[in-house]
């Protein structure tokens, strides 16, 4: 398998750089406002399994576990639901972070009881930073899935580290 075509990040650079400095100013958000760096890869796995997007699936499962996830919080995360490894915050957000990333399958599409829900647990700009992640990570799926980007594979055949 190969990709389509080179993704359109590297093929324009000046769009590669602003979106570098969209994700560092993110992460500078998360840190100042107290906002879980682990959370946010969590929601970002999630929303990269639900486009399909195998290069942010390897990418943000890394970099949960590099965050202090557990591999047991990482692998259950498509099961978020079913399991009590989630709290009620972690929750929340997941839940947002699905209606963010499917906006198409609802009347309303990120409905009030998800969005208060949310905003119980996190303040303003938590929640800024988490919606603003979710649309970059949402982005960067579109990107790679369009282009048909692939997981780059290490010299064993396994997903590279």
């Amino acid at each position: 398998m190969k990709s389509r075509m080179d993704n359109p990040v590297v093929l324009i650079p000046e769009m590669g750089q602003a979106l570098t400095s969209l994700g560092s100013a993110l992460f500078a958000s998360a840190a100042q406002h107290n906002l879980s760096k682990g959370l946010l890869f969590l929601c970002y796995l999630r929303s990269s399994q639900m486009n399909g997007d195998s290069v942010c699936v390897q990418l943000h499962s890394q970099n949960a576990l590099s965050a202090g996830e557990t591999t047991a919080r990482v692998t259950a995360i498509a099961a978020w639901r079913n399991t009590q490894l989630f709290d009620e915050a972690e929750r929340a957000a997941l839940a947002l972070c699905e209606a963010v990333t499917r906006i198409n399958d609802r009347e309303h599409p990120v409905p009030n009881e998800i969005f208060d829900q949310a905003a119980k647990h996190f303040d303003s700009q938590q929640l800024a930073t988490l919606i603003a992640g979710l649309a970059t990570v949402n982005l960067f799926n579109r990107l790679n899935v369009s282009t048909g980007q692939l997981a780059p594979l290490g010299s064993t055949g396994e997903p590279a580290k």
